[in-house]
């Protein structure tokens, strides 16, 4: 069997597409070679032979999706295909127009075989066209669509396996990218408030003090070890509810329109997206209100965070941000336009806006 469902299907248009021809040359070339056989006998001998590799060519060009598979498993199939040309080379002989039918067995076996079977068909093909006169040159046409039929299927096999790497270095690079936003959005953060607990529980002198941060240490822990465990297992790939998961956010929610549900892999860029974004504010806005804001239209669902913080940096960092780097990703992962920037009408504070196109994901 083909190794690639693709390279099959290909195989299978170009094997219907050679039969297709030989439907075209047939009928083209069944006149003049009954304008040249004497008449009686041999031409209805030779209409005969017409017709019945019409017939045979016809059948396999319209059920080639159910003979081909047998012609796979039963190479001697083929060779009643050769018969019936051979039969058709007997009668009008080779010189006629007839004769270029003769290529398209050599070259079906190059493209459903390799050139071991092209090899054996068109050495077939070559010795009956030359015993009944064919002459050099269409010998050697059947030598040579054998070999054509047999490069154009290695030339898809090795197309396919180059399709194949690639694919897999794309894969692996996409999963790099995934690990690394979801370490930032989970682990990384979880320890880096572990840090800060850690600083503060070695510069603390109050037993009471040192107990709460050893707890908050201690929590922060499992909640890595919890966090890290749902990575390696992709936990995390259970549904997210929208709305409760945007409330859990440390942030004033708003909701406007009738919010639909999302597929559970778009929800969690989403929720991922303003989870960034809020602690963002928190971290380096020095913001009084965060304001998130959720907007269903009938085409798009808009999702905000706004501060009334210092603003974005005159440029964001090129390296190390992986935090904005991330939230670009999510966005374009489902097809939303994300845009960072200062709020609107000159206030003070910065506006994260993303917009997710509702249209096929419902």
């Amino acid at each position: 069997m083909f190794p690639e469902r693709l390279e099959a299907n290909a195989l299978q248009a170009l094997c219907r597409q050679v039969l297709a021809v030989r439907l075209v040359m047939i009928p083209l070339g069944a006149p003049l070679a009954l304008g040249r056989t004497a008449p009686g006998a041999p031409t209805y001998l030779v209409a005969a032979s017409v017709a019945l590799t019409f017939l045979l060519s016809y059948a396999l060009f319209r059920d080639w999706e159910r003979l081909g598979p047998l012609l796979l498993r039963h190479r001697w199939l083929l060779a009643a295909d050769m018969a019936v040309g051979a039969l058709l080379l007997v009668t009008a002989t080779p010189s006629s127009p007839l004769g270029l039918v003769a290529l398209g067995t050599p070259l079906l076996a190059g493209l459903v075989y390799g050139w071991r079977g092209s090899a054996v068909f068109a050495a077939v093909q070559t010795v009956v066209v030359a015993a009944l006169g064919g002459g050099l040159v269409l010998s050697f046409l059947c030598v040579l669509s054998g070999a054509a039929g047999s490069s154009v299927r290695d030339f898809l096999f090795r197309l396919s396996e180059t399709r194949a790497r690639l694919t897999a270095a794309e894969a692996v690079r996409e999963e790099r990218e995934r690990l690394a936003r979801e370490m930032h959005d989970s682990v990384s953060k979880t320890l880096h408030g572990l840090a800060l607990a850690a600083d503060a529980l070695a510069r603390t002198s109050d037993p009471a003090l040192i107990r709460a941060q050893a707890e908050l240490v201690a929590s922060a822990a499992r909640r890595a070890v919890g966090e890290s465990r749902a990575l390696l297992t992709d936990l995390r790939a259970e549904p997210v509810p929208l709305l409760p998961a945007l409330h859990a956010l440390d942030a004033q929610v708003r909701v406007t329109g009738a919010v639909p549900a999302l597929p559970p892999s778009v929800a969690r860029h989403v929720v991922a997206v303003a989870a960034e974004a809020v602690e963002n504010v928190r971290r380096h806005a020095e913001a009084s209100e965060t304001l998130l804001t959720v907007s269903a239209t009938g085409t798009h669902l808009t999702v905000s965070v706004e501060d009334d913080g210092r603003g974005l940096p005159a440029q964001l960092p090129s390296a190390g941000h992986f935090g904005v780097r991330g939230m670009r990703e999510r966005a374009a992962a489902i097809g939303a336009a994300l845009s960072l920037g200062p709020r609107p009408s000159g206030r003070p504070g910065t506006r994260v806006r993303l917009s997710l196109p509702l249209e096929g994901i419902r």
